[in-house]
């Protein structure tokens, strides 16, 4: 048994290098499938992360008056707290809302310089309120603008819904290009993969008669070209992983740049799902490959 395995390999890395220019765009459009597939999860990882991290700093800010009491503000945060699509409340005083816009307009040199001829605070306290699910965005809207307490000066309840679901349209139109292209590119695969073991066969059209002639079993002439398809997929797998690595490492300080105080790390997801991604992708492209292989070799070996 270990013979016939060993001549099955041989026999495997004979077929890929005696047809070489065929192995290598053979192991050209796995890589080309591969990387499309990959690209297409870089941005899915990229969007949905944008996405998220967008939510959590969606707020809803309802602008208090200057002269609101301790006790008032407290009875206020409480009756907000309680609504079922609120997930926090926080307070934000005059002191606070000054130095985050100050922070917020370091740079603008006209902005500051008018903040430092205004004697008082122009600023009004405020509370911040998170919802717990942004589709249910507009219920809450719709129940604060119940709450009538005469210390709310006024309320802030930006569309961000909108510009979610903007985001979220643009996504899908890539992701719905992304799957097109790579189904494309699988189905390539799939005649390439064909047409390759077909050529193989044709190669070893003599090996073959003589292998029957000699009682060679059916799985001894058709393994050698399975095998074939795997270390295709193996040796454009490990190629990918290392282009797609080199790709997120050239990447990765642009997006640390672009997504400045946002929680985004491309590099960080393929680190802690190495496995899952590449391994995946591996099984699902083997499979493909061998299914190419075994139609050409039922159709053409005539074993």
């Amino acid at each position: 048994m270990l013979v016939s395995i060993l001549r099955i390999i041989k026999f495997s890395f004979q077929d890929i290098f005696r047809n070489v220019w065929l192995s290598l765009v053979t192991v050209l459009i796995l890589i080309l499938t591969l990387f499309s597939v990959n690209l297409l999860l870089i941005v899915k990882v990229i969007s949905s992360a944008t996405v998220e991290n967008i939510k959590q700093k969606i707020d809803i800010s309802l602008y208090l008056k200057t002269d609101a009491k301790d006790a008032e503000i407290a009875a206020l945060k409480n009756k907000v707290s309680a609504i079922e699509e609120v997930e926090s409340v926080k307070y934000v005083s005059k002191e606070e809302a000054l130095d985050k816009f100050r922070e917020k307009h370091r740079n603008d040199a006209e902005i500051i310089s008018s903040l430092q001829e205004l004697e008082n605070n122009p600023l009004t306290p405020s509370l911040m309120i998170h919802a717990k699910d942004i589709n249910q965005y507009n219920n809450l809207i719709n129940k604060l603008n119940k709450i009538d307490d005469p210390i709310i000066e006024s309320r802030d309840f930006a569309d961000h819904k909108e510009m979610l679901n903007k985001i979220n349209s643009i996504t899908t139109k890539v992701s719905d290009a992304g799957f097109l292209v790579s189904a494309l590119f699988i189905f390539v695969t799939l005649l390439v993969i064909f047409n390759t073991v077909k050529v193989a066969i044709y190669t070893h059209r003599g090996e073959i008669a003589i292998m029957r002639l000699v009682g060679a079993s059916n799985w001894f002439v058709k393994t050698p070209f399975l095998i074939s398809s795997l270390i295709y997929t193996l040796f454009s797998t490990l190629v990918v992983i290392g282009v797609i690595y080199l790709f997120l490492g050239l990447l990765h300080p642009y997006m640390q740049t672009f997504f400045l105080g946002y929680d985004i790390n491309i590099l960080e997801y393929f680190n802690q799902n190495f496995l899952q991604i590449f391994g995946l992708q591996f099984l699902i492209a083997a499979a493909v490959n061998m299914l190419a292989s075994l139609m050409a070799v039922s159709k053409y070996s005539h074993v």
